[in-house]
């Protein structure tokens, strides 16, 4: 089959089919055919003013043929590699004289057309190796047959070509600005702004342009097709061209068929000769590992900024231009980054048996490091977590030995070592900041620095026996002898439990309290503990008011611990 087009046209020639004479082009129905992949999938076609998308096998060269019918004819050829560097010649065959008469339909002999292909070199007009977008382009070209012979020979591999004769007014790829490079703005740790020039093919000539950007942590791309041929591995991993003449049975392993341990053996000439005498058996090929990759589509901006990136991590950014009418593309020079480092954490120091405050930002983390200056059998390890839950893991020497949640008060008992080195990493809340109290000690025995505390921590009133001036409260206690204080503090009637929550601090004791608002401190434990409870009557208060009461246990050291408030109201009548 051949078209042609104007009065310069490109005649298409297919190898296998007679070459004849064919009426000028039909722009309408030729609009049509090209939008349909399937005219021109692994066709030898090569078509006046579309590209089309091909796959070759590795060592299977692919041909392409076309006829310029007149001389001084413009000709662009443009070659596109997906994801394989591609080896690639143009070269041209003059047109025999004995043609046959204009529209006679009297073909040309197929084995004659073959033999001129095949024993005529013809003249070498461009050759290319490589995997840029490469093109060969002449404003006054002979007639004759052009032959694209396309070769990989790394491994299978998806390219694009496209060929025009009319390259002045097709101009289907968007053209780049005069300083194409994609330049970074800000830098951050998880953020990069990308800025670039607008293609004058948008700006000035009106043609539909939006940009794609492409981030990944390997390499910058040169095209768009082999951007997407890295993203889509998974899928064209079991994409089969049609078989055609340059198709090889050995390439059956590529999707999937693995033939058997026998038939590895074989000479792969076997193949080429296209001889298929060997049982192929279905088996299994892992899939290849796809890269971390992502295209985002952002319209017609030329200010992108690429967020949710890893601190100190190299990405590559490249961006493209795409014509939206023809969905071809240009890319821009691309770049590359190196996100900012997290601040690094300052590592504090735990003094043996000294109480060190921590304060934790909201999902934030702290690094302590205790390093006993003497040998020593164990490590005592006390966390107070004075707000919410925090998350404690503990490394001795490198070594993980402990990781645990901490709500309260914690003792932990780690085994030790000569010249151990202890990094604790505490972890913070994700619903707010937190504040604790660490001590690490090496001492044996001895009282300990935070008071003992029950497992229920909480506050009990009795409603039947409140009054409109008092109320009467219980809380636990221990097997430990302790100094136990009691406080009050008027708050308004829309004081809620959400408040009381938020206000919630285990650590801050007694002496962070109004004089005024202390009602009595008392020792007391029990041996049983079923029956260590203590119950207190609280008067002197106000009718029909609200109270949130407070009772912190004080230990030897003079460390103290609070349990859970109280809110209580008196009678309004009595």
């Amino acid at each position: 089959m051949s078209w042609k087009v104007g009065c310069c046209g490109l005649v298409l020639l297919v190898i296998g089919v007679m070459a004849q004479k064919l009426p000028t082009r039909d722009e309408g129905l030729f609009q049509m055919q090209i939008r349909d992949n399937s005219q021109f999938h692994d066709s030898s076609v090569m078509p006046d003013g579309a590209e089309v998308s091909g796959y070759l096998f590795r060592d299977t060269p692919k041909r392409y043929y076309f006829v310029v019918e007149e001389d001084n004819t413009p000709l662009l050829v443009t070659v596109t590699p997906c994801d394989a560097p591609l080896e690639w010649r143009l070269t041209l065959q003059e047109l025999p004289e004995d043609r046959s008469g204009e529209g006679s339909g009297e073909p040309e002999p197929l084995e004659e057309q073959k033999q001129q292909i095949t024993v005529n070199e013809g003249t070498e007009l461009f050759t290319y190796k490589g995997n840029d977008v490469e093109s060969f382009i002449s404003t006054s070209s002979p007639s004759g047959l052009y032959q694209l012979e396309i070769i990989s020979t790394e491994k299978d591999s998806n390219f694009k070509i496209y060929s025009t004769t009319t390259p002045e007014s097709d101009q289907p790829y968007p053209e780049l600005p005069y300083d194409p490079r994609v330049d970074v703005t800000t830098l951050g740790r998880t953020t990069v702004t990308l800025a670039w020039k607008p293609t004058p093919t948008g700006s000035l000539m009106g043609q539909p342009i939006h940009y794609c950007v492409v981030i990944n942590k390997e390499h910058n791309f040169k095209s768009l097709c082999a951007a997407e041929a890295k993203m889509n591995l998974d899928d064209a991993f079991m994409v089969v061209p049609k078989p055609g003449l340059d198709f090889s049975p050995f390439d059956f392993a590529h999707f999937g068929f693995v033939p058997s341990e026998n038939d590895f053996n074989k000479d792969r000439s076997l193949y080429t000769n296209r001889a298929l005498s060997n049982k192929i058996s279905r088996g299994y090929i892992p899939k290849p590992k796809v890269a971390d990759i992502q295209k985002i589509c952002i319209g017609n901006k030329n200010i992108f900024t690429v967020t949710d990136l890893k601190p100190d991590t190299q990405y590559y950014f490249d961006v493209f231009a795409m014509n939206t009418g023809t969905n071809m593309s240009t890319a821009y020079v691309g770049t590359f980054a190196r996100t900012k480092e997290e601040p690094k954490q300052k590592t504090l120091e735990l003094k043996d048996g000294k109480v060190t405050d921590v304060f934790i930002k909201r999902k934030g983390s702290k690094f302590l490091r205790f390093a006993p200056v003497s040998s020593h059998q164990r490590v005592t390890l006390f966390v107070h977590a004075c707000l919410d839950a925090v998350q404690v893991q503990v490394r001795r020497d490198g070594k993980l030995v402990l990781s645990q949640n901490v709500e309260g008060v914690r003792q932990f008992q780690l085994r030790g070592k000569p010249k151990a080195k202890y990094l604790i990493r505490l972890r913070g809340s994700r619903k707010g900041a937190s504040t604790l109290k660490v001590l690490a000690s090496t001492r044996a025995g001895g009282k300990q620095p935070f008071p003992a505390l029950p497992e229920d921590t909480r506050i009990k009133a009795f409603d039947k026996l409140r009054t409109c001036s008092s109320v009467t409260v219980a809380w636990l206690g221990t097997q430990e002898r302790n100094k136990y204080c009691i406080y009050k503090r008027e708050v308004s009637e829309s004081y809620s439990e959400e408040h009381r929550r938020r206000e919630q601090n285990q650590c801050a004791g007694p002496e962070s309290r109004r004089k005024s608002e202390k009602v009595l401190c008392k020792y007391f434990f029990s041996a049983n503990l079923q029956k260590a409870v203590t119950t207190e009557i609280i008067t002197g208060l106000e009718t029909g008011k609200s109270y949130l009461l407070d009772v912190y246990v004080v230990g030897h050291s003079g460390h103290s611990v609070k349990y859970q408030s109280k809110l209580v109201k008196t009678r309004k009548y009595c």
